[in-house]
């Protein structure tokens, strides 16, 4: 699934460079674009505005129902960047090839989501074509050079040292823009494959973090918001000595590459003054010549330009770039040219490196707040993959033009769809990793938090390390494996919570690991001791299925995948209830469903269906005992026979088994809670919990149906009985689970003969 997204954004970047090597720049160039924040704008005239148009848009539910046009992609352009300069004009021409591509790539892989090109321009290529909305001030802020699929397809890994002068010729306005310009650099989205340091000078030098002396540290989100508050704290004092100071820079990076830490890959300095006095070009003879290995990046502070020629020499001589910032306004589009020079050799080269990001939350949060409670918060996270763009032409290529950078998002929740539920039993699950050993899926990552109405990410919500997760791995060995990107198993004694942290389980879990190929992710598995291991299965006719399964008391898992239905634009509009009933009708043959799971979810319908005529016979013979609400079902193949004995007013438990109870149905990420407990206990014997919800208190006694057959014992389904507090009806309960497991006897199939049940009246 991950291969076929690199192969969409390879397609990309072979079309977008072939644009550009058959394009000659024409500085007089004029070409109307669809401006994504322009569209669908009309003037006080009722015509449409300049670079707007008529731009059809509509719900989409594949792009979290955002209003679309998946036949056109358009452009967004950062407020500080102007539209109509000849750079932005030529680029977007070339860009427009790309459209058929984008269109081209959905109809092959219909999973994609967004797709997108990022220009070194500034622009930003976007499909399908959305409405951009820009913030209260009516300005648009983001910048795809400032993104982190940008920044780590542009360039390679790095070593970064950067070296802030503070003595007394800094003081005030030049100050602030230092700090300004700092900051700008440690959130230009630098990753976990960049190190860094930094540190400020006069006639001595002082680390900003003292622990941190001396070394290297990797830019995680961390370590960057760390920088970011101590950098806040500088104030200006003494004489600069430049001389000293880039001594200590020099003998950070050449320790760092002597003994193999670090990137090992590219090395620089970020040097921030205004001005350099003293003679410094014995140090770069002693320490940087004539290799260069190091590259120096020069930004002068301050509006005035006496040492100009003295900080261009030095970026000059060292393979780096000079700028000068002389205000606030000047720092965020000249901090980005760094990266133009950093990716020179990987151009020149064509190394078209494909990178993964780490995982995210996408810019704009899905608007409801049922998406915090229905599914595994990881999967709510995405991870980009990128490919930079160059350019191809002959006169240029010594020059080394990145032209931006192409790619497209990977919704983690369609990448753990391929770890089905029901195969991993009733504890199992799955979880995905980085080579950092970061978390970019599990179930126990959550990512979001409530303030007051609204939902936020946490600060360093996709910095969390496998440690903090699986914390029993105390000697991280798993995690040491699994960062290795090696293969294999290990077991581990484990502590587990259910029911929001209520209720512990004491469980032994066996860990099947291994790396995902061309990728920088390890895929985790896990299978507890005792489940996951045996599968019951059983056989019944398709018409029998069938059916059994279209009975009023029954539903299937709604967030698993029996059909693939988002494949196909046509059968978006199926539930899986529906596309499962279509598929075995044979109306929708062309429908990728789980063969495996239709078979389980066919018989376990089959087996069921007494209960439905069992349950309506108590309540018309009032053999219901006082103070019983709900009596439900549920099997291994997520599906559920529910009957209502209260109705809705007289109801107590108004929320139990609705699609807000999540913690009680089958979800993509965890089976229900009556259901997990059942199978802690003995078979046959009842488990009672309470449950308080928001005050409204009642009982749940929960039981589980096991099969045995040559010696082995598998998980057939549990039944749970919901009550008042008043609870009292454990036979009345039982005699339920015993009827399951005789029906179930009945039709098991022991040595694979079809079994087909004659309807009665009786049965």
């Amino acid at each position: 699934m991950l291969g076929s997204k690199m192969k969409s954004v390879k397609r990309l970047a072979e079309s977008a460079e072939d644009a550009d090597l058959y394009h000659d720049f024409n500085a007089s160039l004029t070409f109307d674009y669809y401006n994504s924040m322009m569209i669908n704008k009309v003037d006080e005239d009722g015509n449409s505005v300049e670079l707007g148009g008529d731009f059809p848009l509509e719900e989409n539910e594949h792009f979290n129902n955002m209003p679309v046009n998946t036949l056109l992609s358009d452009i967004q352009i950062p407020t500080n960047v102007y539209n109509k300069d000849p750079n932005i004009i030529n680029a977007i021409y070339n860009s427009e090839a790309l459209n058929d591509v984008f269109i081209s790539n959905f109809q092959k892989d219909p999973t994609l989501t967004w797709q997108f090109f990022g220009s070194s321009t500034g622009f930003f290529r976007i499909y399908p074509g959305i409405k951009w909305t820009p913030d209260a001030n009516g300005v648009a802020a983001f910048d795809c050079r400032n993104r982190n699929w940008y920044i780590q397809a542009a360039t390679s890994p790095k070593d970064i040292i950067i070296m802030v002068d503070i003595s007394g010729s800094m003081k005030g306005l030049k100050m602030t823009i230092a700090k300004h310009t700092i900051n700008t650099h440690l959130w230009t989205r630098w990753g976990e494959c960049t190190f860094i340091n930094c540190y400020h000078y006069t006639d001595y030098v002082r680390y900003v973090e003292p622990c941190f002396r001396g070394t290297l540290v990797q830019a995680d989100l961390d370590n960057r918001e760390h920088f970011k508050l101590l950098v806040e704290s500088l104030h200006v004092k003494g004489e600069a000595k430049i001389k000293n100071a880039m001594k200590e820079s020099f003998k950070i990076l050449s320790e760092a590459r002597t003994n193999g830490q670090g990137s090992m890959c590219n090395q620089a300095i970020m040097l921030i003054t205004d001005g350099a006095m003293e003679d410094f070009q014995s140090v770069f003879e002693e320490f940087n010549w004539p290799e260069r290995r190091v590259r120096v990046f020069t930004y002068l502070i301050g509006r005035e330009m006496t040492f100009a020629q003295s900080a261009k020499w030095i970026a000059c001589n060292n393979k780096g770039y000079y700028t000068h910032i002389s205000t606030l306004a000047d720092v965020q589009e000249n901090v980005m040219e760094y990266l133009h020079v950093l990716s020179r050799p990987m151009v020149i080269n064509h190394n078209h490196d494909i990178i993964w990001t780490e995982a995210y939350m996408d810019t704009v949060l899905p608007k409801t707040k049922e998406l915090f409670y229905t599914k595994a918060q990881s999967l709510l996270l995405m991870t980009s993959v990128a490919m930079p763009v160059f350019s191809k032409k002959k006169e240029t290529l010594s020059h080394g033009i990145l032209l931006g950078v192409v790619g497209t998002d990977v919704p983690l929740m369609e990448v753990m769809k391929l770890a089905p539920r029901y195969m991993l039993g009733a504890h199992g699950y799955a979880f995905l990793i980085t080579n950092n050993g970061y978390i970019l899926a599990h179930p126990d990552l959550r990512p979001l938090y409530k303030d007051g109405k609204k939902l936020k990410p946490k600060p360093n919500y996709n910095s969390v390390d496998m440690a903090e997760v699986e914390w029993e791995d105390t000697d991280e060995t798993l995690r040491t494996a699994m960062v290795r990107g090696e293969t294999g198993s290990y077991r581990l004694s484990v502590r587990a919570s259910v029911d929001k942290g209520k209720r512990p389980l004491y469980l032994v879990n066996d860990y099947f690991y291994t790396n995902i190929d061309e990728t920088p992710f390890s895929f985790g598995m896990v299978l507890t001791r005792g489940h996951g291991s045996v599968m019951f299965i059983g056989n019944v006719s398709v018409e029998e299925g069938l059916h059994d399964l279209t009975s009023p008391d029954l539903s299937i898992a709604t967030e698993w995948t029996y059909c693939e239905t988002d494949i196909d634009p046509s059968h978006r509009k199926y539930s899986q209830l529906q596309a499962a009933i279509r598929y075995l009708l044979g109306k929708e043959p062309d429908l990728q469903c789980d063969e495996l799971l239709l078979q389980h979810t066919l018989f376990d319908a089959v087996v069921t269906a007494p209960m439905e005529a069992y349950w309506n016979a108590l309540m018309l013979s009032d053999g219901v005992e006082a103070g019983v609400e709900t009596a439900f079902l549920g099997t291994r193949s997520g599906l559920m026979r529910i009957i209502r004995y209260a109705g809705v007013e007289t109801r107590v438990a108004k929320r139990f088994l609705t699609e807000v109870d999540k913690d009680n149905l089958f979800t993509i990420d965890h089976f229900p809670l009556w259901y997990r407990l059942a199978v802690e206990n003995t078979p046959g014997s009842f488990y009672y919990y309470s449950v308080n919800d928001k005050g409204v208190k009642y009982v749940i006694a929960t039981t589980a149906v096991t099969v045995s057959s040559g010696g082995r014992t598998a998980m057939a389904g549990g039944e749970s009985h919901g009550s008042l507090l008043c609870f009292s009806s454990r036979c009345w309960a039982w005699r339920i689970a015993q009827g399951v497991c005789h029906f179930i006897s009945l039709k098991t199939n022991i040595q694979g003969r079809r079994w087909r049940r004659e309807r009665t009246q009786e049965g």
